[in-house]
């Protein structure tokens, strides 16, 4: 749909058609062209470093420890792309509504309308308070000073990971096409090594290795868990493996064609990535056995390359996975620093102005530098990052998966229909998410414990904690502030500097 349909279809909607609460959300922005810089093959790869991190590469081990059997470890991965194609149809029916910077944070709004701007609150402490980016920070830190023979002791480590989201931040804050062109060809370096790694496992299977080729694929069954708990912590790590397919939605107003482009590298970005997954996994067992794989730790892939190649190749892959964490971190910098940039924008977060600013460099450099800043807390502050971003998102992606469905027979008066099938996807991703928030708060099985030393539960009830604070904050910003200054929030439809409309809070009737 070119750029002139959707502002035809945005003119169609009024005000007066929006129930009082709404963002009037499925009108488009009118963006000025030079705005949008993102075309087909950095949407891909913006799609692309977001989801491949160091997942395919650190837990394919306990993914077989949990499974059993070579057979289910590898079956799990086919239902992980499964559940990861299901929610990028979901992506892509609310991205093609709502074609705007912010991704879930417009399709929460365009859902919950009552208590007004409750979910822009409870969204507002997700996208700002989360370090995103501070996990793989970290591992570009390990695996660097690994791969340079220093031991990665702890303040080193944090300060090479600090040095990584700085470089980040910093690229992208100042030099957005150049930080947009190394996303890009970090894309395709993660590609080269997929591949690589592919091909690796063919030469393993014609038993070209150092060690003596396993026989993992007779009787590849055996050993099958029959315990619900272990498989359903097993799929839990191969989901997680494919998280990120939203990244470019919280990008769209910079999109060439966005709907188009959307459209075509969602499903190319997933379909890229389930054949890699499904070759790599296969090269794990076609070199190492059964038991060397469930005691090798968190980098399977070495195993790999000491069987095939020797040990030196071990140092090979230390590099290659640090390059796989920085383009991961690119990614994720990338779209929080444009949420942070929107939530300013429309006057939510306090000196909205400021963190809604796209100078001096046309890039959202304050918008970034709030991203920046939670991560280097998280760094320095807190113990080894918990897996906290990943519990609300679940939460999230249940909401509006379940949303889409809850839109076919209660619809809105501007929701357009997708397709029955598109309707049957969000059931089945809302269902996938909602076990992925329940199962955290079930007792895993001895030797599954994600701490050492805290409960089980931690990272689940932190969650519940950051929706919690975005709450209290709706409390004193919506209800509170509004009651004492004598005034009500609105929102009002205002284009900015930057040629984008968009509808934006106000305080009406203020003495």
């Amino acid at each position: 749909m070119a750029d002139s349909d959707l502002k035809r279809r945005a003119s169609s909607i009024s005000d007066a058609d929006a129930p009082e609460g709404s963002t009037e959300a499925l009108a488009v922005d009118d963006t000025v062209p030079e705005r949008r810089q993102i075309g087909l093959v950095s949407a891909v790869f913006i799609i692309f470093n977001r989801i491949i991190g160091t997942g395919v590469f650190a837990t394919p081990s306990s993914i077989l420890s949990l499974s059993g059997s070579v057979g289910l470890s590898l079956f799990m991965w086919v239902v992980g792309a499964v559940i990861a194609a299901s929610g990028m149809w979901v992506y892509i029916v609310w991205g093609t509504a709502i074609p705007r910077n912010g991704g879930e944070k417009n399709y929460l709004e365009y859902l919950f309308r009552r208590p007004r701007f409750l979910a822009t609150s409870m969204f507002a402490a997700n996208a700002l308070l989360l370090a995103w980016a501070a996990g793989n920070s970290l591992v570009f830190g390990e695996y660097i000073l690994s791969a340079a023979n220093r031991e990665p002791t702890r303040w080193k480590l944090r300060g090479v990971g600090a040095a990584c989201i700085t470089f980040a931040f910093l690229l992208h804050g100042t030099a957005l096409k150049w930080g947009l062109r190394l996303q890009n060809v970090l894309g395709v370096f993660k590609v080269a090594i997929l591949v690589f790694i592919a091909i690796t496992g063919f030469v393993a299977l014609g038993g070209h290795t150092k060690t003596p080729v396993p026989n993992n694929f007779k009787n590849a069954f055996e050993g099958t868990t029959a315990n619900a708990s272990s498989f359903c912590n097993s799929l839990y790590n191969v989901i997680w493996s494919f998280i990120g397919y939203s990244n470019i939605l919280y990008a769209m107003a910079e999109v060439k064609d966005p709907i188009r482009t959307l459209r075509i590298a969602g499903p190319l970005s997933i379909a890229l990535i389930t054949v890699l997954y499904l070759l790599v996994n296969i090269a794990y067992f076609a070199a190492a056995s059964k038991e060397e794989i469930t005691g090798s730790g968190r980098l399977v892939a070495a195993l790999l390359f000491r069987n095939v190649y020797g040990a030196q190749a071990e140092r090979a892959l230390n590099v290659f996975v640090a390059l796989s964490a920085v383009g991961n971190v690119l990614a994720v910098i990338f779209s929080q620093g444009r949420v942070n940039q929107e939530l300013g924008r429309e006057g939510i977060l306090p000196f909205s102005k400021f963190w809604g600013s796209n100078r001096p460099f046309n890039a959202p450099l304050a918008g970034l530098g709030a991203h920046w800043i939670i991560v280097l807390i998280v760094i320095f502050a807190l113990p080894p990052a918990m897996p906290t971003i990943s519990y609300p998102l679940s939460v999230i992606n249940a909401i509006i998966g379940f949303g889409i469905v809850y839109l076919r027979f209660f619809p809105y008066s501007d929701w357009k229909q997708p397709s029955l099938g598109a309707v049957a996807a969000a059931a089945f991703f809302g269902a996938s998410n909602v076990f992925l928030f329940v199962v955290p708060l079930l007792k895993p099985p001895p030797g599954g414990e994600p701490y050492v030393s805290l409960p089980y539960w931690t990272h689940a009830v932190a969650g519940w904690v950051v929706f919690g604070l975005g709450a209290l904050y709706w409390v004193i910003w919506a209800q509170v502030l509004p009651r004492v200054g004598g005034y009500r929030l609105a929102r009002e439809q205002e284009v900015g500097k930057d040629g984008l409309s968009r509808h934006v809070f106000k305080r009406v009737g203020s003495r």
